[in-house]
């Protein structure tokens, strides 16, 4: 990051939150050493080199942006003042593109559901959430009927756009606060935060009705009915990640045996 010369004998003076503090006579102004400054800037660049964590770097430039917004120069120092806002701009722009990383390093490309990282990061948050609060979590394993007959007759393309297809109608169902993740090749979890087994079993009931009604058109306009089975299951309390999706990939078994197009509790 390119910043001012720290050899540059300059006063720095923080900018206050309020009226009252802005009239305030500059004897009573924090001044801020611009030595100081620039060291409090290396400091936040050496904990930004030491780790890989996108989130905490995210955090970081959001405590260096709002320092550097915070301060105020004298008119003698121009100059530097425009360089302290070039590099607000490029602050800013690296956390923009940090945050587009993000979301592509939690997201499948193709459907646009997260990834299993994306759902591995939001069900320990969840679970945390619903233990401390002691609220009801629910995991559903969801699996495409028929998927490869799909790909045989109608082309890898079109099984794409079947995957596809599923979540989009998925987000048009569930809550903004519900999650679904693609969790390998037809195969997808939906989480279903403070919500009771038996109304997560209706609302993948209602999503299989709307994927009913909004069948998926062929080239040939031969119209494709998507469905799916899905095994639901409710977590205990202090449950891992592993045992819920095993429960509920044990009866999504069953959904399959059972005839497929069902959806089977734990």
């Amino acid at each position: 990051m390119q910043m001012i010369n720290a050899k540059t004998s300059l006063r720095l003076v923080k900018s206050t939150d309020t009226a009252e503090n802005s009239i305030m006579s500059d004897s009573k102004k924090t001044t801020v050493d611009s030595e100081k400054y620039y060291k409090q800037v290396e400091r936040y660049a050496q904990q930004i080199r030491g780790t890989n964590d996108v989130d905490e770097i995210i955090n970081i430039l959001d405590v260096v942006l709002s320092e550097t917004k915070g301060l105020q120069f004298s008119d003698e120092v121009y100059a530097a003042r425009e360089q302290v806002q070039r590099a607000e701009k490029k602050i800013e722009l690296l956390k923009s593109e940090l945050e587009q990383l993000r979301e592509l390093v939690h997201t499948d490309q193709m459907t646009g559901a997260f990834n299993r990282r994306g759902f591995d990061e939001i069900f320990v948050r969840e679970a945390a959430r619903s233990d401390r609060n002691d609220i009801s979590l629910c995991a559903v394993l969801l699996d495409l009927d028929n998927f490869k007959k799909i790909n045989d007759n109608y082309g890898h393309q079109f099984g794409d756009s079947a995957l596809m297809h599923l979540v989009t109608v998925a987000k048009e169902t569930l809550r903004p606060s519900d999650i679904i993740s693609r969790f390998g090749g037809e195969e997808f979890i939906i989480l279903l935060p403070d919500i009771s087994l038996q109304k997560a079993i209706s609302v993948m009931h209602r999503l299989q009705s709307n994927l009913a009604k909004q069948t998926l058109a062929h080239s040939d306009n031969q119209s494709v009915l998507i469905t799916f089975s899905a095994g639901v299951a409710s977590r205990e309390f202090g449950e891992h990640q592993n045992s819920v999706i095993s429960r509920a990939d044990k009866v999504l078994y069953q959904a399959k045996r059972a005839g497929k197009n069902r959806v089977i509790p734990a």
